[in-house]
């Protein structure tokens, strides 16, 4: 595919050279326009893709009997497109009921070539020469965020260049996979084309333009800790839904082999069915998430599987269910999975706060808390991607719900992140010294120095205010007891201060006249280190230590 791309690249430029452009120098200043890049990507991605999928497809119509995929090579072509409307997770509505169980596995083949079309969109565009040319010169800081922001622009158009184009081809699709069983859902399908193109067109750009690590920051520094926190939550999270469901599995594979046995499907037909189930292995993943959760999953209307107990009816006939757990109530020590979501916002709101702590005390448990709504949500969109129906009337619901995994793992990841990144920002501040906490308080003053001084402001005028009307004395009029002398002497007669430089004008005036009348210049003496002053009282006193203090009252006991 890459070289099919590169070669549509060149070819045009190739034309582009014999024609004269005014204002061009050059074969390197050629450019396409992004939308033309982003409309060639999403051409050769659908291509590729559907060619993937209708090689597959022929293979299984081969093995299967004639009248499995419909008449002739046509009716190939048009299972191939389904499956692809259904790699991007597109219901379909059938007589009696819907398919919505779609195996996330599918999705990885779209959004590897949505991947790579984006990094060869980015780079036909050049997009990473197309940055700003007016950028703020008021501070390197100011100049770093309208960086960040017209970068996020970036992104953002190039991803829309993929996703608009991606949805109007395959809502044209949408009409050629219809046919008298299998209905594809149009708005389904554009809105998951869309959303996926958006992404991997995004995640692409960001490649090309830089490195990972330097993109990540593009994010402001709350939000990356937000989504730091998160990503590691949901991780823990779906690791130990993974640990649960290949132990139940191995556990089980007695089961599982019977029921492959019983469905006899031959060499070609197994192949085929390992690969179902493989693809199938991503919404397990998630199921076992949801039950470590707490709500657990259903395999049919009026089923339950949970840590609290295991109600089942009957299931489909697909191997991987033979690793079920048995109907009954489960033994007291599965419900020590429920501690794993806990741990997991215990981890997320470490790792919040080790990416941005927080200045005060109170502020990390906050944004630790929301650390686990955003897990929460992430979690119950993962829930409700992986279940759907398998037709009507009993398999109408299959996996877990969106909401009550969103409100369990909310609640339990919230306290538990809110927790542990109060207890890592408290620790960070115990410390003392960390650079990241030292910066955030340093932000934090500066911002609220404004509003400090205003509010001392407002306290001084408050005080004059009432001096005036009463209710308080007036620093500055206080009038103070005894003669009126007194009030005069001590408000416009400053008594000198002492000084360790304090020289005695006396002293050198002599020495002046004892040189003029010999005619020799007076040879400065080494100054000896002066003892301290004991005689100050304190530094209010004049030079000496002696201050005639004059009775005001006087006058009034003679």
């Amino acid at each position: 595919m890459t070289a099919l791309l590169d070669q549509l690249r060149t070819a045009p430029r190739t034309v582009l050279r014999r024609i004269p452009l005014s204002g061009v120098a050059g074969d390197d200043d050629v450019r396409r326009p992004l939308p033309v890049s982003g409309v060639l990507a999403a051409v050769w991605t659908l291509g590729v893709g559907l060619a993937v999928l209708t090689t597959l497809t022929l293979i299984g119509w081969i093995a299967a009997p004639r009248d499995a995929l419909g008449p002739g090579l046509p009716g190939v072509f048009r299972t191939a497109a389904q499956l692809w409307l259904a790699a991007h997770h597109a219901g379909f509505a059938i007589p009696g009921g819907s398919v919505g169980l779609i195996p996330l596995g599918l999705m990885i083949l779209p959004t590897f070539l949505l991947y790579r079309a984006g990094i060869w969109m980015a780079r036909d565009a050049d997009l990473r020469l197309r940055m700003p040319a007016r950028l703020p010169k008021d501070s390197p800081k100011d100049e770093a965020t309208a960086r960040r922001r017209a970068q996020l622009v970036l992104v953002g158009q190039a991803g829309v260049s993929l996703a608009a184009p991606y949805a109007l081809l395959a809502g044209g699709i949408t009409f050629v996979a219809r046919n008298e069983i299998t209905q594809p859902f149009l708005g389904d399908v554009l809105i998951s084309h869309f959303a996926l193109g958006f992404l991997a067109g995004a995640l692409g750009t960001v490649r090309v333009i830089g490195p990972w690590r330097s993109m990540v920051r593009l994010l402001p520094e709350r939000t990356r800790s937000v989504v730091a926190g998160t990503a590691a939550a949901t991780g823990v999270m779906l690791a130990a839904g993974a640990a649960l469901v290949l132990g139940a599995v191995v556990v089980g594979f007695d089961q599982v082999r019977q029921l492959t046995d019983v469905l006899a499907p031959g060499f070609v037909g197994g192949l085929l069915l390992l690969l179902v189930q493989g693809l199938y292995l991503l919404n397990a993943f998630i199921w076992g998430m949801a039950y470590i959760a707490g709500p657990g999953f259903a395999v049919g209307t009026g089923t339950l599987v949970a840590p609290t107990g295991v109600q089942l009816g009957t299931v489909p006939s697909l191997p991987i269910l033979g690793a079920l757990p048995e109907a009954g109530p489960t033994p007291a020590w599965v419900m020590a999975v429920i501690a794993v979501p806990f741990v997991a916002g215990a981890v997320g709101g470490v790792v919040l706060v080790r990416v941005a702590p927080s200045p005060s005390y109170e502020g990390a448990p906050l944004w630790g808390f929301a650390c686990g709504i955003a897990t929460g949500c992430v979690a119950g969109l993962l829930a409700a991607l992986s279940g759907g129906s398998l037709g009507g009337s009993r398999l109408a619901a299959m996996g877990p719900s969106g909401w009550e995994v969103m409100l369990s793992v909310t609640l339990e990841t919230g306290v538990a992140a809110g927790i542990s990144a109060g207890l890592a920002n408290w620790w960070l501040m115990f410390r003392g010294q960390h650079p990241a906490v030292v910066k955030a308080a340093a932000k934090v003053g500066t911002a609220t120095a404004p509003v400090r001084k205003a509010g001392v402001k407002l306290a001084k005028a408050a005080g004059s205010v009432a001096s005036k009307a009463g209710f308080a004395e007036a620093g500055d009029s206080r009038v103070l007891p005894g003669h009126w002398l007194d009030a005069t002497e001590c408000d416009t007669q400053p008594i000198p201060v002492i000084r360790d430089d304090w020289e005695d004008e006396h002293a050198s005036a002599a020495a002046e006249a004892r040189g003029k009348t010999s005619g020799k210049a007076p040879r400065p003496r080494p100054e000896e280190p002066r003892p301290p002053r004991r005689d100050i009282v304190d530094e209010t006193d004049d030079k000496g230590g002696h201050v005639i203090y004059l009775d005001p009252y006087a006058w009034d006991r003679d």
